[in-house]
């Protein structure tokens, strides 16, 4: 970490006290975590060391964390709480298990379409790091302009070659309420059941597994997660890296309203006892060192305004010059009801 960094996070004063940290070890946070990447550890070594706040962390899935919320009440220790999906965020929210917060330094470091909408008392959640969902395809078996944009996905020349997880996986519930958000609800109703019509097999897997299955032949066009494909790019397994070598990607709708991304994301507790350690944990995250631990460690994008990364796997990939959409995610969010239904209606299991 950069002094540079250092200083951009709790100023030159806070630097200058940094030798006193020992004596505000009695300071505590309490994450409840969905994070599970190992290079996080150092934001959080990094974060303790710089301000004294010592974390503690409950580590489980997003369903877990907030099962866990909900049983706890009043009484859940709680301060912060990250997970890794918009959808799971405004589930959590729709229950009640944030509280709205405010930072200045929060509003200036991330755009608001990745953030919960505002209030008066101010957002209950805010993402920290982006990933786009890009399509996968076989050059050998699908021309590059036949899978443009996500609407493609449902054209009927790509009959029996389409391939996803679940459809009610919040990596695809957030895609396709972002669809529905843009097409109105017939229209998207209408492609979710042409995309059924050509699937190549049942959705089944995750979204590396999906790669995998265009790179042999199984399918042809896949939806996946750019980091899932920036791992297998940087795998030290000759097998791997010769799965991504048999396929290409695409960031879909270029020409139109730009490629879905999605968020991990934070949000204070509905009942954090540490508040303000919380805000400013929060703050950190938004920080230039923070966010460059996100990028390279878990191959995601940063969310903060203005912070560049050089991510060799995600630069190959088109990664750096992409246009993403612009569409809120609080809006977006507001569809996955509706989409979960349409999803029961046209059989994507």
């Amino acid at each position: 970490m950069t002094l540079r960094h250092l200083t951009h996070f709790i100023g030159a004063a806070a630097l200058a006290g940094l030798a006193t940290t020992a004596l505000a070890q009695d300071k505590v946070l309490n994450i409840y975590s969905a994070r599970h990447y190992q290079t996080d550890e150092v934001i959080y070594d990094t974060f303790t060391r710089t301000t004294g706040i010592k974390i503690n962390r409950v580590d489980a899935d997003d369903a877990g964390i907030v099962a866990r919320l909900r049983a706890e009440g009043a009484a859940s220790p709680a301060d912060v709480v990250l997970l890794v999906d918009a959808a799971r965020m405004a589930t959590a929210d729709s229950q009640g298990l944030f509280r709205p917060f405010k930072s200045a330094k929060l509003d200036a470091a991330i755009p608001a379409n990745l953030r919960a909408t505002p209030t008066a008392d101010g957002v209950t959640w805010t993402g920290f790091s982006t990933r786009a969902r890009v399509i996968v395809y076989d050059p050998l078996r699908v021309k590059a302009e036949d899978v443009a944009t996500y609407e493609q996905l449902a054209d009927p020349k790509l009959k029996g070659l389409v391939c996803t997880r679940s459809g009610s996986h919040p990596y695809n519930l957030s895609l396709f309420a972002t669809v529905v958000e843009r097409l109105g609800d017939e229209k998207g109703e209408a492609w979710l059941k042409g995309v059924v019509s050509n699937m190549a097999r049942a959705p089944k897997g995750g979204d590396t597994d999906q790669i995998k299955a265009v790179a042999s032949g199984e399918c042809g066009v896949a939806l996946t997660n750019t980091y899932y494909a920036a791992r297998l790019l940087k795998s030290d397994k000759p097998e791997d890296r010769a799965v991504m070598e048999r396929v290409r990607i695409v960031f879909p709708n270029q020409g139109t309203g730009g490629t879905h991304v999605n968020i991990a994301g934070g949000a204070v507790a509905k009942h954090a006892k540490n508040v303000a350690n919380a805000v400013q944990f929060m703050e950190f995250l938004s920080s230039p060192f923070a966010q460059e631990y996100f990028a390279n460690g878990n191959n995601e994008f940063p969310a903060a305004k203005g912070v560049k990364v050089e991510n060799a796997a995600l630069k190959a990939m088109g990664g750096d010059t992409f246009k993403a959409e612009n569409i809120p995610l609080a809006v977006v969010a507001k569809n996955m009801t509706k989409v979960q239904q349409m999803l029961d209606r046209v059989g994507y299991k």
